[in-house]
């Protein structure tokens, strides 16, 4: 097994601190998962709109808010329109290939004054014709077992089951530590794990991880019990994993493919208003409809 630390990289947008931990220049993805932000927490004033997002696109992927505090907004092309609130999912299903996509758009609603979520997406298998689509979880698999409290946010964990829709093996757990103590994590062999500290401090083999660092396993068919892991009390993390996709995640923007040439068409098609993406009326808002920028000329992946 290799274990790998990851540093964010935080700005503040809008009066939000995010931390973004995926994508890196040295790490892509953990399984599926190919973007991470720990978005605040965050108390905005109270002439301030908090969040507000306005009309962008994505394609070849999912994207899974988790929700810790505060609500937010989501609207989308597909006509859905949904308040989520702390211990709360939405997942977003762009679609799969050069036909398909989704745009939306995310709002703090009037009156609310915090905000504090884990924004991730998942980069959808490109062998798959997969719809658009949107699903909300308003309830998920909760239990407290050895001192920690449990929330399954997707996948099978401990023996529970989140009803989260997949299209590759993940899972996702939210933990919290009423008291210092070690602990250990269920691994599939066939996994790579993330495991993002959101509040406190752990130890993985007596090396310190605090607060928007991750920790990043791999190779985990090749380890054996070596595995020491520690968390001090009141320490939140959250806990990701997943099979690997066999073939290249490439991003760029709010776009996911396996290649340049489908991210240079999503750009055009969405400048250019393609039907694949929909539409959403934007009247008697605050939002506007964002600009998808141009590949350079140098882009990798």
């Amino acid at each position: 097994m290799s274990i790998d630390k990851l540093t964010a990289n935080t700005k503040d947008v809008g009066g939000i601190p995010v931390a973004r931990l995926l994508p890196q220049s040295r790490r892509k993805t953990v399984g599926a998962w190919c973007f991470l932000d720990h978005a605040g927490p965050a108390e905005f004033a109270q002439d301030s709109a908090g969040l507000q997002v306005g009309a962008h696109p994505h394609t070849n992927l999912q994207t899974f808010t988790w929700m810790l505090q505060g609500e937010v907004w989501h609207q989308d092309s597909l006509g859905n329109r949904q308040l989520i609130r702390p211990k709360q999912v939405n997942l977003m299903t762009a679609g799969t290939g050069d036909k398909r996509g989704i745009s939306h758009t995310e709002q703090t609603p009037k009156g609310v004054h915090d905000l504090h979520a884990v924004q991730l997406w998942i980069a959808l298998p490109m062998d798959q014709e997969i719809e658009p689509n949107f699903e909300h979880y308003p309830v998920l698999p909760e239990w407290e077992q050895d001192g920690v409290q449990y929330i399954l946010t997707t996948g099978n964990y401990l023996g529970h089951q989140a009803p989260t829709t997949q299209f590759s093996p993940l899972v996702g757990v939210d933990m919290q530590f009423k008291r210092a103590q070690s602990f250990n994590i269920e691994r599939q062999p066939t996994f790579e794990y993330g495991i993002l500290v959101l509040k406190g401090e752990i130890e993985v083999n007596g090396k310190g991880y605090g607060a928007d660092e991750l920790v990043v396993l791999s190779d985990c068919a090749s380890a054996d019990d070596g595995l020491q892991l520690w968390a001090e009390q009141g320490s939140h993390i959250m806990l990701l994993g997943g099979e690997p996709l066999p073939h290249p995640t490439v991003i760029w923007w709010n776009f996911v493919a396996d290649g340049k040439e489908a991210l240079e068409q999503a750009v055009t098609d969405w400048n250019n208003r393609h039907p694949r993406f929909g539409d959403i009326d934007l009247q008697g808002t605050l939002l506007k409809r964002l600009v998808a920028p141009e590949l350079p000329k140098n882009f990798k992946g």
